[in-house]
């Protein structure tokens, strides 16, 4: 038994941490979730009634945020490095504002229309939410770590994916579309939800460092 599985042999089981970060995960899906949900819907109305539920869940983040930030300043002993607890709340908490800030632009410009290249990069969203949850979740044991290296994987190339439909996207807008009002709001509605799915591959970076420190 080497010296970091003795160290985790005699440490207590984490009973704060591990349960904050699932609670970030999971919101952190709903939250992507709902942005497909809003950005699928034609009826301005039901948008609006959608949209408050997304600022509900990125409320909810901030709250899971400030625990974690909390009980690192209360806990010396902590389930892996204390500035990779930060740096992984930090991240995921990112990816939550940055869904909300797309949905907040949404109602804020009034758009009645919602482009396909928006639809697919909140799909692609939604796909890199479920495995950041996933990885998550295989912190509390580090029983399979290939869960974790899988799931990063995925949400890199998740990234690489909407990078190429958000490229796309603007270079047809400046090609196709004549109303300039329109395209700004169009454009930074897609620069907005691409830096989400940026946002995203913070968070499997941090994971990435976590696993190679503590697997």
């Amino acid at each position: 038994m080497n010296m970091n599985n003795i160290f985790k042999f005699f440490t207590p089981q984490d009973k704060k941490f591990h349960p904050l970060f699932e609670q970030a995960g999971s919101n952190a899906l709903k939250i992507a979730e709902t942005l497909l949900e809003m950005v699928s819907t034609g009826d301005a109305e039901s948008r609006k009634t959608i949209f408050k539920e997304i600022e509900r869940l990125e409320h909810v983040g901030d709250d899971i945020t400030h625990s974690i930030f909390l009980e690192l300043s209360r806990n010396f002993i902590t389930p892996f490095d204390r500035e990779d607890i930060h740096a992984l709340a930090t991240a995921v908490d990112d990816v939550a504002d940055y869904i909300y800030g797309t949905a907040n632009r949404m109602q804020m410009y009034n758009m009645n229309t919602i482009n396909e290249p928006i639809v697919k990069i909140a799909e692609l969203l939604v796909e890199m939410c479920t495995d950041i949850d996933k990885a998550i979740k295989e912190l509390r044991s580090f029983k399979n770590i290939r869960v974790i290296a899988d799931a990063c994987i995925r949400i890199n190339s998740g990234e690489n994916q909407a990078d190429y439909v958000f490229t796309l996207a603007v270079a047809r807008l400046f090609e196709y579309e004549t109303n300039a009002i329109e395209l700004i709001k169009q454009k930074e509605v897609l620069q907005t939800i691409e830096k989400a799915t940026d946002k995203c591959e913070d968070v499997a970076n941090v994971l990435e460092t976590i696993l190679v420190k503590n697997a």
